[in-house]
């Protein structure tokens, strides 16, 4: 687990000193030398490395990272370029050119939304590999609502996107009226039907950045592949 070294490590610091993250580094330490983990230890906090602290304008929370060879790499719902898009992430494209008129791009990699300023982050930040949720309940979670609960503090207007349930279950933490909460069913195909189809989150997002001041995201993901 490369240690995270930008601006994340002040408000994070008194975290990796508590009893729990400890025991969670040694859980997760163990893992990666017994078993195949994923996404690979140097991308374990892709997303804090991509999203300076300063730079969050928005927080999408996903649960766990793919659990298939090759897919994670840090950021919740984007896998490497060369990786079949997920289905999760082929709905949220269906979505976004419905609402912003963005053509569905030929992969799934979205470091340019990171970049920009969103915080890509799975509550779970490592899985065993074809086990989805094998992580669960080993301390993962105690770390993420740190990070919201920060992030909640910040008197800078933040848009948290909450898709599915497991994400909605962090809303009791934000409580700064600076921010906007957008909530939708979770994108994958089980559920996206109720709700999530429809809900607009891109065009709401950027509309609320604009009207306090900030940049919009450009949320279209160029094509890679020729």
């Amino acid at each position: 687990m490369p240690p995270i070294q930008n601006d994340w490590l002040k408000p994070l610091t008194q975290e990796f000193k508590k009893d729990y993250y400890k025991k969670l580094h040694q859980t997760v330490v163990e893992e990666y030398q017994n078993h195949k983990i994923f996404p690979p230890a140097d991308d374990i906090f892709n997303a804090f490395h991509l999203t300076p602290f300063e730079q969050v304008k928005v927080v999408i929370l996903g649960q766990d990272p793919y659990h298939n060879d090759g897919q994670a790499h840090g950021l919740c719902f984007s896998v490497k370029p060369d990786v079949e898009i997920p289905p999760s992430l082929v709905n949220i494209y269906k979505e976004l050119k419905d609402d912003l008129g963005c053509s569905i791009p030929d992969n799934g990699y979205l470091t340019k939304w990171a970049k920009q300023g969103v915080l890509m982050l799975n509550t779970v930040l490592t899985v065993r590999a074809h086990q989805a949720n094998s992580h669960r309940g080993i301390g993962w979670e105690l770390f993420t609502d740190a990070v919201i609960k920060i992030l909640n503090e910040q008197d800078r207007p933040i848009v948290f996107i909450l898709w599915g349930s497991p994400a909605q279950k962090k809303k009791i933490m934000l409580t700064n009226s600076h921010h906007l909460i957008l909530e939708a069913p979770h994108p994958s195909p089980l559920s996206s039907y109720r709700g999530f189809f429809g809900s607009r989150p891109f065009s709401k997002t950027n509309l609320f950045l604009q009207n306090n001041g900030l940049e919009p995201i450009d949320w279209q993901i160029e094509n890679i592949h020729k």
